[in-house]
């Protein structure tokens, strides 16, 4: 009897308490070591009991977090300075951000660079000059980008070169691919399922435009490209032709892809 009187207590008081958040505990430790990592953002390298202070937390919880963001490369330990004397026993740990865990932060880098093409097409007289400006801009900043592209691709066999441009442009974060086309024969696509600089494009398909200039340069053919991440689509695709595709589409009776390098109303645009 005891023990029922007991459950129907419990029961009682689960009642009065309310429902129970549904939200997971593990978006509650989320948030609790995103505050970790922001603190550490605003008030520079800092050792578990100075984070366990700030925070209001233990310092066994503090450390727990730490752990799992050392783990994920967000912060990284390092020995804390002591100036003057140095006290026995061991210095305690001081954690730092890593570069990977600074770009976690929103640093407005997306507002800075488009307030800066804002200030180019202003500058040149707005309208079209302002555009063309813009373009110019573009231009340049990918030819010395494609500088280092240049290298891949030249080093490579013909059959392989929209592979090796995918591996540069992997290495620079755009995550891009290289896979046969729809029909093998007509040629490739380049894919590049993450963009740097998507939020800026949305305002300035310049850029859109004269990258995909650049592919065409380095490939030594004219490409379409067929879909931007900064039109709304999931992927940025771009149709690479194989040499003598057109001979290829009149074998089997296909309409072979027209090719062409981007123009202002198709680059960061999809042209379908």
């Amino acid at each position: 009897m005891k023990n029922v009187s007991e459950d129907r207590k419990r029961l009682s008081a689960r009642q009065t308490a309310g429902p129970v958040p549904s939200a997971p505990a593990h978006d509650d430790q989320h948030g609790t070591r995103n505050r970790v990592a922001r603190s550490i953002l605003d008030h520079g390298p800092s050792t578990a009991a100075e984070l366990a202070l700030r925070l209001e937390l233990t310092q066994a919880a503090v450390r727990r977090h730490l752990d799992a963001l050392v783990a994920e490369g967000v912060v990284e330990p390092r020995e804390k300075r002591v100036y003057g004397a140095r006290g026995r026993g061991r210095p305690a740990k001081a954690f730092a951000l890593t570069d990977c865990g600074r770009d976690a932060f929103d640093q407005a880098y997306d507002a800075l660079a488009a307030d800066a093409l804002r200030w180019i097409a202003q500058s040149a007289g707005g309208g079209t000059k302002g555009e063309a400006a813009v373009a110019a801009f573009a231009r340049a900043r990918l030819a010395a980008q494609a500088e280092g592209y240049r290298e891949a691709v030249e080093g490579a066999e013909p059959e392989a070169r929209t592979q090796a441009l995918a591996k540069a442009l992997t290495a620079d974060g755009y995550a891009a691919t290289a896979r046969s086309a729809p029909n093998p024969q007509l040629g490739e696509q380049l894919c590049q399922h993450h963009c740097p600089v998507v939020h800026v494009a949305e305002q300035y398909p310049q850029l859109c435009e004269a990258e995909t200039e650049v592919f065409s340069l380095l490939l030594g053919t004219h490409v379409q490209r067929l879909a931007t991440i900064a039109h709304g689509d999931g992927v940025c695709t771009t149709f690479i032709p194989k040499a003598g595709a057109g001979k290829a589409a009149h074998r089997t009776g296909e309409r072979p892809t027209k090719t062409t390098t981007a123009s202002a109303s198709t680059a960061g645009r999809n042209p379908a």
